[in-house]
């Protein structure tokens, strides 16, 4: 009976002993799981962190591009616009200097041949340069005897009284007024109509 019993205990030991090492075997299965898990998140943030630093690689190269063609292209304009200032007005002095010449030709003129010759040379040169400058847009502002006197175009040097003209009218013009391109250019010099005092 005390070897049975003493059988039994054994027996009783070596089940305890055996579920033991297979709850040790269960435990480390289920560490296995979750270590392979971990291996595999880590794996998976490994990647999307190698694709984001490429992402920001190529971002970066762009921006570094772009930002060389954006000071390519400020030094470019930049150039162009200072040779615009220092050659911008190359074609219309190149239609000036005929006018230089043939006021010139006039002057050479001048001694050996007649008052009325000169006159005409003049004449010649003063239509040529007027039209060269209505070819780069220049134009005289309108400013003959009679019209309405406008600010905005005319510059009053003087009122005269006069009774043949409505008021705030020009009498005279000392000096011609031109649009650049219908902007004005300069103001043109007028004197202005006023009512005779006796008339008023």
């Amino acid at each position: 009976m005390d070897k049975k019993k003493h059988g039994t205990v054994q027996s009783a030991d070596e089940t305890i002993a055996a579920a033991g090492f297979a709850g040790e075997a269960a435990q480390g299965k289920g560490e296995d799981v979750q270590s392979v898990a971990a291996e595999e998140r880590i794996r998976q943030l490994e990647t999307e962190l190698a694709a984001k630093e490429a992402e920001a690689a190529a971002n970066w190269d762009k921006f570094v591009r772009e930002r060389a063609d954006l000071e390519n292209y400020r030094r470019r304009t930049q150039k162009e616009k200072e040779e615009l200032l220092k050659y911008g007005n190359e074609s219309l002095l190149q239609d000036i200097l005929p006018v230089v010449d043939s006021m010139e030709r006039a002057l050479g003129h001048a001694d050996s041949e007649s008052l009325s010759a000169v006159i005409e040379g003049i004449r010649m040169t003063h239509g040529m340069l007027l039209g060269t400058l209505k070819k780069f847009g220049v134009v005289a502002v309108e400013a003959e005897r009679g019209t309405v006197f406008d600010p905005a175009y005319h510059q009053a040097m003087c009122q005269v009284e006069v009774s043949e003209l409505p008021p705030n009218t020009v009498v005279e013009v000392f000096q011609r007024g031109y649009l650049l391109n219908e902007r004005l250019l300069r103001p043109a010099m007028v004197s202005v109509a006023t009512v005779p005092k006796d008339a008023a």
